[in-house]
């Protein structure tokens, strides 16, 4: 069936192609060509539609459709719809969707050098961050993903972290002793929030609102339009602290199978697709991100905006120890941040 569908979106795009060369230009009647249809490309995400990654995803929807002239369709699935971001990373892997847009905690069960990015405090701000990522060093990671059947297509932004906790208000990295934290799958997390003396806990998104309800787990770690389009504080998560402990990427991520399948010219348009899409919504969360702060206060949180980040900073020494792995790449990232 997947072999016939890719046979199907090379036959349309040529005909395509061809009616637009006899009719001089694409005019509407050689949208899909021979009225063939669309080619639909499924694009999974485990977030809500307020989510700033279905931002991501209706504007991938919008370009591709436009560029393809209606020959390719993005069709969206949010909510997790079709499991969590360990499953729809596997799924890729598998060439069994197409599409998804994917935190980078997981990445790194896939490809041990995307580990690198998960390190705490690696970047002092979003410029750092986007100059490193859309650069050399970022490409050259996405890369790696191939090997895995992965192909990156742009980084979109999950955003920095905070900590959100049902018990006490954290203002030191003292304060995070023995609090039961969630935190993504993934080691370098773990290994951060063991560092601080939590007591951390990996766990699958979709099943955090509820142990953060019922009282399971304490709190949890995640950029302030995370807290805020999932109403944090209705799921006990009374106190916020603007930790900002780790930039978290989102990255638009496909099966190289599928990807591979797709007309080279195609291919460009889903590159460029990305990565406008990656950079409208990095915008959308910076315009958002103060008036979401303040929804968070208005709605009864304690926000404690400035920490003692020194005291996270040291606390957390030992996870850098953990990785020699990374110099090289570290090296290059602070080449990137020390020129700007």
């Amino acid at each position: 069936m997947k072999k016939a569908r890719k046979l199907v979106a090379a036959l349309t795009m040529c005909a395509m192609a061809f009616t637009m060369t006899a009719c001089g230009g694409g005019s509407d009647e050689g949208q899909n060509a021979a009225g063939d249809e669309p080619v639909v490309i499924k694009l999974a995400t485990t977030v809500n539609e307020q989510d700033s990654f279905q931002v991501a995803a209706e504007k991938f929807k919008e370009i591709v459709e436009e560029k393809t002239e209606g020959a390719y369709t993005i069709e969206i699935h949010p909510n997790g719809e079709l499991g969590d971001e360990s499953d729809l990373l596997s799924s890729m892997a598998a060439g069994e969707l197409e599409m998804g847009i994917v935190t980078s905690g997981p990445f790194v069960n896939y490809a041990p050098d995307m580990g690198v990015l998960d390190l705490p405090f690696l970047f002092g701000s979003s410029e750092e961050a986007y100059a490193v990522l859309d650069g050399e060093v970022g490409q050259e990671l996405l890369g790696s993903l191939e090997a895995a059947n992965l192909k990156g297509l742009a980084y979109a932004e999950r955003g920095f972290r905070n900590v959100t906790n049902s018990v006490r208000p954290v203002t030191t990295a003292a304060d995070m002793a023995d609090l039961k934290l969630r935190v993504m799958e993934n080691e370098v997390y773990a290994k951060t929030f063991d560092a601080l003396g939590t007591n951390a806990t990996p766990m699958a998104w979709q099943e955090t609102l509820t142990a953060l309800q019922n009282g399971t787990i304490e709190g949890q770690e995640n950029p302030i339009n995370v807290i805020y389009s999932y109403s944090l504080w209705e799921s006990n998560q009374s106190h916020a602290t603007l930790t900002r402990h780790s930039y978290a990427t989102a990255i638009i991520t496909m099966s190289l199978e599928d990807f591979n399948a797709l007309p080279e010219d195609v291919q460009v348009i889903f590159k460029d697709a990305a990565q406008e899409a990656a950079e409208f919504e990095r915008a959308w969360c910076a315009d958002n991100e103060a008036e979401q702060l303040q929804a968070m206060k208005d709605n009864g949180m304690q926000v404690v905006e400035n920490p003692d980040l020194d005291s996270f900073k040291a606390a957390v020494q030992p996870v850098y120890d953990a990785y020699p792995q990374y110099a090289d790449t570290l090296a290059k990232i602070q080449a990137v941040t020390d020129a700007m």
